[in-house]
């Protein structure tokens, strides 16, 4: 009993998250709306709204025991509460803290409901409540009149667990290849049909020797009757006799067969319509309860760019259009980290500050844009804009030589659409400084990475002084797609049609060798060249003695970079349907699972990603002078001999050779002796501070171009910016601190 209880409680809490979190997003979503509210009816209905919320996450949480989370809804809504009865007044500091209300009842459900967690939620609402503690009597706020049906609201959805979505869609999809059978079936068919077709002229051209051994047979009889056979030749026409018969009969059910088969292909013509359409139409309406609005997906980002502002110092709103729009839902759980990265990139990079948008005479509150459109049939158009400054292309175009992307003379060469995309390339940011908000380079090539992924595109537009605007055009679906089917030795394989940009057929004498390489002319420029064959490790045999032989070759895209695949063979081009390849083989390089033929034959699906990056790290001596090279050097400044101890441990255990000082002026004597390619200090140090170290360096002539890294407990947005104005080019706020990301940091400085 004991045990059931236990397992009925287990489902309980899991569909209460679930509840939960539709809850805590409603009351994030209402506290955004609340704060733009101009009119006191659209305040008094949001506030009616989100009393709501609360109210029914209260009884929720009240259901299944969870007392701290019931608690802090009361608190709640005895707040709530009190804005309706004129107790209480709106304000900026209000809302920070409402919000920060919902970050922790959020925090809270994820934790459970540790000691730890509950404290901290406690200590918060403490602090909450100390802010309602003087009473204001302000004009009433009007509550609505009439709200809408709940039930009727819940009788226009469903909530359904994902596992059995999931199952319900992998059932319909492996009906997909029993259509591609069945017309295999139907093809088989037609040719037994046409061999007896054959076997029925055969026999017509043998049919009248067959009439003269049955007439021979008859005693040689003729129609005239003129002419008998001797005696001798009796056993001989007995024989001929039974061969007659046999030959008859057996024309008797050919035809029959023949007949049955015709039939029975006929048969199977209609069934496969049939099946054609009841599998379309079971596929269409499980991807359809698959498929989920944008919505769910940007209801957290109005508040994303709020505290975004807020800790940047600037103002904007977030404009969502489209958001109805459904889509796969496993494409919108790719897109979210890519659209996260856009909005912040938007906030961080593309609007200004009040005071430059005023001196510029724009709008004191910047507008940001996201807009879901579809495109076609199967695909859907994602539009990420601002009001901002737009890209400095001249800054991308030093970040990427500097990065040995590309040369000056290309870079001087590249139009303004060019250069604006080469922001796409892992490491490129126009960033001052490195912060955990940006400065890093990696955020929109993770967006080019997740969109091209799922068989999207993305794009950039910039104007100078006016805003900067992404597009990302994405598919509907991920259940089908359309795919190469390859020969390479004696193994078949299946490449994805969306990541080919081209195939050629060229000669032996057009492969060259650059740098123990092989190249070919793609467009008239030179490119990598691998063999399928070798990517994969598989035994090949040598197939180019012929010189006059024609070479089939796929050229590849993925992430911007394209290379040219060597194939034996290119077979077809076919929809497929790619399968996983269960839990026993979760990560195979090379293979993204696996498909099956309309002949039933199993084949491999290739990984574009993975093929792509073997291929590159093929490349000969591509680090082999790294060992050789002698440590980098670091000078650690930082007061706490623990602080000191553990990132001198962390940088010498990466590789790193490391001298340490106590404050600022010891720092500064050590760099007037000694040589450094980088220096990590702390901000609050007796004797002269981080931020005053960092400015004598820039001015020492012989220091200025020193790589700064400012390892800090001061997180405040006027800290960062005063570490920006004394030229630091990093900053790492030690709450946050991770070693990877130190490590990381300091790789990309040095």
């Amino acid at each position: 009993m004991v045990s059931k209880d236990k397992e009925l409680l287990k489902k309980l809490l899991a569909t209460f998250k679930v509840e939960a979190e539709e809850h805590i997003n409603a009351i994030s979503s209402g506290l955004i709306e609340l704060e733009k509210a101009s009119s006191p009816e659209k305040q008094g209905e949001t506030v009616e709204t989100v009393f709501r919320e609360v109210h029914s996450l209260k009884g929720a949480a009240g259901a299944v025991n969870l007392v701290q989370i019931e608690s802090s809804c009361q608190s709640l809504e005895s707040l709530f509460a009190q804005l309706k009865s004129r107790e209480m007044t709106l304000s900026p500091d209000l809302f920070d803290r409402l919000h920060q209300k919902a970050d922790a009842l959020r925090a809270l459900l994820s934790a459970g409901s540790t000691e730890a967690a509950q404290a901290d939620e406690t200590r918060m609402f403490r602090g909450l409540e100390r802010t309602t503690s003087e009473r204001h009597t302000p004009e009433s706020i009007p509550v609505p009149p009439r709200f809408r049906d709940e039930k009727q609201a819940l009788s226009e959805t469903l909530r359904l667990p994902a596992f059995k979505l999931e199952s319900l869609l992998r059932q319909a999809e492996e009906l997909i290849p029993v259509k591609a059978i069945a017309a295999q079936r139907i093809t088989e068919l037609r040719e037994a049909e046409h061999l007896l077709t054959v076997s029925e002229a055969e026999w017509k051209k043998v049919r009248p020797q067959a009439h003269a051994v049955k007439t021979l047979a008859n005693g040689g009889q003729r129609t005239n009757g003129q002419s008998r056979p001797s005696e001798g030749e009796s056993p001989t026409r007995a024989q001929m006799a039974k061969i007659s018969v046999f030959l008859d009969r057996n024309e008797t059910a050919l035809r029959s067969v023949q007949s049955k088969l015709a039939a029975l292909a006929k048969g199977l013509e209609s069934d496969r319509r049939v099946l054609d359409r009841r599998v379309d139409e079971l596929v269409e309406d499980a991807k359809r309860v698959s498929t989920v609005p944008f919505s769910v997906l940007l209801e957290s980002f109005p508040k994303l760019v709020r505290d975004l502002c807020r800790d940047c110092g600037k103002d904007a709103d977030l404009l969502i259009t489209g958001g109805e729009i459904e889509t796969d839902r496993r494409i919108l759980e790719e897109m979210k980290d890519p659209l996260v990265h856009l909005v912040r990139n938007c906030v961080d990079h593309g609007i200004e500050s009040p005071k430059q948008r005023e001196e510029r005479g724009k709008p004191l509150k910047a507008t940001i844009n996201l807009a879901i459109t579809p495109k076609s049939a199967d695909k859907v158009e994602i539009v990420v804009s601002d009001d901002g400054a737009g890209i400095d292309v001249q800054k991308v175009r030093a970040a990427s030589v500097k990065l040995g992307l590309i040369s000056r003379e290309d870079a001087a060469n590249m139009d303004e659409q060019q250069a604006a995309s080469l922001i796409f390339k892992s490491g490129v940011s126009t960033s001052p400084m490195i912060t955990e908000l940006s400065g890093r380079g990696l955020g929109l090539a993770i967006v080019r990475e997740k969109v091209e992924k799922v068989g999207g595109s993305v794009s950039i537009e910039s104007n100078p002084g006016t805003g900067t605007t992404f597009r990302l055009i994405l598919p509907l679906t991920l259940a089908r797609f359309r795919g190469v089917l390859v020969r390479v030795g004696q193994s078949l394989f299946v490449l994805p049609t969306r990541y080919v940009q081209r195939v050629l057929r060229i000669g032996q004498d057009e492969i060259k060798s650059a740098e123990n390489r092989e190249t070919i002319q793609i467009n008239g420029r030179a490119a990598s060249a691998v063999r399928l064959a070798d990517v994969l490790e598989i035994t090949r045999r040598n197939t180019d003695a012929d010189p006059n032989r024609k070479i089939p070759v796929l050229v590849l895209v993925w992430a911007g970079e394209q290379i040219g695949f060597i194939v034996d063979e290119i077979l077809d081009e076919q929809e497929v349907l790619v399968k996983g390849l269960g839990k026993q083989l979760r990560r195979v390089r090379n293979i993204a699972g696996a498909t099956v033929l309309g002949t039933g034959k199993v084949l491999p699906v290739l990984d574009v990603a993975d093929l792509m990056q073997s291929a590159v790290r093929m490349a000969p001596g591509a680090a082999r002078h790294a060992t050789e090279e002698s440590p980098k050097s670091i000078l650690v400044a930082e007061d706490s001999i623990t602080a000191r101890t553990l990132l001198k441990n962390i940088l010498e255990f990466a590789g790193y050779k490391v001298k340490t000082a106590v404050d600022g002026v010891e720092a500064l004597s050590v760099l007037a002796n000694e040589g450094f390619d980088l220096v990590v200090s702390d901000v609050e140090m007796p004797r002269m501070s981080g931020f005053d170290l960092t400015a004598k360096i820039r001015a020492d002539k012989r220091l200025s171009e020193l790589p700064v890294v400012l390892v800090t407990a001061l997180e405040s947005r006027e800290h960062r910016e005063r570490g920006v104005d004394v030229g630091a080019n990093a900053y790492i706020v030690k709450s946050s601190f991770d070693q990877g990301n130190l490590l990381e940091v300091v790789r990309r400085l040095i």
